[in-house]
């Protein structure tokens, strides 16, 4: 495995998870011109979803997967990954150089410390936004920021991969990592419990389709509200330390 620095900055990406996240973030490596050498899944659903969002990568075992790729995005559940990294290591899968990648919210670097004792170089890319696991999502990562964590030497490689995604790299330090992953949970279960409420009412009083009716109204209001905390737009790279509207 040769170091970052001898790349050509084209990488073999291996896709550990087929769920909504992964599929999505590998077609976007791919149309950035990295080569796909395989994905991992094992559900059907996760299998049909494969093969649609990448046609013609081919599904692999694991430890095959790891063997074959220089960058290895790991895109499942957080409870899984604690237990994956940690497995991978005992079984003396990953390979020194190269680059692992997660894409948890909740975690950083540190969980991949049994990785990185094999010598991997490690990275946290969080996408801010809700996935849906279909060509939608490509269009909404170029308006979307990606939380980077990743030791100060490897940024340079985490916010290219970021930006490689369509998104825009916010540097969250490890130590507010589970900050950041607050402030995302908060958002995201405070929208879906919103949305479901104000849906049902409508739909209670006999409106069809009554997301059609609100969807703007939520859009407005989420900018205006974004818009009074303070517009953070049009800052490339910023480093979030605690505050995450600062």
């Amino acid at each position: 495995m040769n170091p970052p620095h001898d790349r050509d900055g084209r990488l073999g990406v291996g896709i550990i998870g087929a769920g909504h996240v992964g599929p999505v973030l590998g077609a976007a490596l791919a149309g950035a011109g990295h080569a796909l050498v395989g994905i991992a899944a094992i559900s059907e659903a996760s299998r049909e979803r494969a093969h649609t969002m990448l046609p013609g990568v081919p599904i692999m075992e694991v430890p095959r997967l790891i063997e074959l790729s220089e960058l290895v995005l790991i895109a499942i559940p957080d409870a899984e990954l604690p237990n994956l990294i940690e497995g991978l290591a005992r079984a003396g899968a990953w390979q020194p150089g190269q680059i692992v990648a997660h894409t948890s919210a909740k975690y950083g670097t540190g969980v991949l410390a049994p990785a990185v004792a094999a010598g991997v170089i490690p990275v946290a890319l969080h996408p801010a936004m809700s996935f849906t696991g279909t060509s939608i999502d490509l269009a909404r990562l170029n308006e979307c920021y990606i939380a980077v964590t990743a030791p100060t030497p490897v940024l340079p490689i985490a916010q290219a991969l970021a930006v490689e995604m369509g998104g825009e790299p916010v540097v969250i330090a490890e130590s507010k990592r589970s900050d950041y992953a607050e402030a995302i949970a908060t958002a995201s279960q405070f929208s879906a419990a919103v949305v479901e409420q104000s849906t049902a009412i409508l739909a209670g009083i006999g409106i069809d389709r009554p997301g059609r009716i609100l969807a703007p109204l939520i859009r407005s209001a989420v900018d205006n509200a974004l818009t009074a905390r303070g517009d953070i737009s049009g800052l490339p790279f910023r480093e979030l330390d605690g505050d995450l509207s600062s």
